[in-house]
């Protein structure tokens, strides 16, 4: 599969259905939503899968990125595309494992903008959404935005963190969260 990030920029995906890259609909979206807010900033990538949000991060001057991602395939394709288009001042990191458990590794840091896409159909949106806020992983003035399916999505109220905005692009919709 091809997929061009900002700038025209090539990444490289894993074949097949392995990965879902966030659609470029989506992609434009988010960051026209989150225009002047990336530069600089510390970026929280959940559920990798091919990389495209991280890099377009990078691509726009974020200073950190942090992707994690369970398949050991996907995290070495997202390594080399992170690589391809890191500038010397920025750092990046791809954590391999359980979005979950891994999250505890991260404890301490904060993020200016977490973007979380799971499997749509995977139960890991609560318990996610509950360890972000448990490790206060968003920056205070951060924001979240959570990929799911328009018609199918639920999440019990998270009492430090509040919808500030939701999209729906077709069959993807965003929810945006800030903190309380």
């Amino acid at each position: 599969m091809s997929l061009r990030i900002y700038g025209n920029r090539q990444m490289k995906t894993l074949p097949g259905l392995e990965t879902r890259p966030t659609p470029a609909r989506v992609r434009e979206a988010v960051f026209n939503i989150w225009q002047g807010k990336i530069a600089g900033c510390r970026w929280l990538d959940l559920c990798t899968g091919s990389g495209s949000m991280g890099a377009e991060a990078l691509c726009r001057g974020a200073s950190c990125v942090v992707g994690i991602e369970q398949a050991n395939r996907a995290c070495l394709v997202i390594q080399e595309n992170w690589q391809k288009v890191a500038q010397e001042n920025q750092n990046f990191q791809v954590v391999r494992g359980d979005v979950v458990q891994r999250l505890n590794s991260i404890a301490g840091q904060q993020f200016d903008r977490i973007y979380f896409d799971p499997p749509y159909a995977s139960e890991l949106y609560q318990p996610v959404l509950n360890a972000i806020a448990h490790y206060q992983l968003l920056a205070p003035t951060g924001e979240l935005a959570v990929e799911h399916s328009p018609n199918t999505w639920t999440i019990e109220p998270i009492p430090t963190l509040e919808i500030c905005r939701q999209k729906v692009y077709g069959n993807t919709a965003v929810t945006f969260y800030q903190q309380t």
